[in-house]
């Protein structure tokens, strides 16, 4: 695969978490303007059905990408030492991935409640 095509996939999946990222949050806060939450059991109640735990790990996953991607195209432009690059893309992927483990485990706690 070539450099220009490897650039090509990095832009496009930019383009759709964030498309997917935006329309999450346009309707989620429609939605909550609509009809708020106003305690926990609610925001429980809201959580553990299907759509909205779907939808809002679908956010989650969506989001690490765009973090992942955009935060790896900032490393590998501007560390221009191996070593360094590596090591804080190795760090974020750590990060990120732990970060991504915590939230859906949050998320996916509530189903069955």
């Amino acid at each position: 695969m070539s450099r220009q095509a490897h650039g090509l996939r990095a832009w496009l999946l930019q383009r759709f978490t964030a498309a997917y990222i935006a329309l999450y949050i346009l309707v989620t806060g429609v939605w909550f303007l609509w009809q708020p939450l106003h305690s926990h059991a609610q925001w429980q109640a809201w959580l553990a059905a299907p759509l909205p735990n779907l939808a809002t790990a679908l956010f989650i996953v969506t989001l690490l990408i765009h973090a992942w991607v955009g935060v790896r195209d900032v490393i590998m432009d501007y560390v221009r030492h191996t070593g360094v690059r590596v090591s804080l893309m190795a760090l974020v992927a750590l990060v990120l991935g732990g970060t991504g483990l915590w939230s859906l485990r949050v998320v996916f706690s509530v189903v069955g409640q």
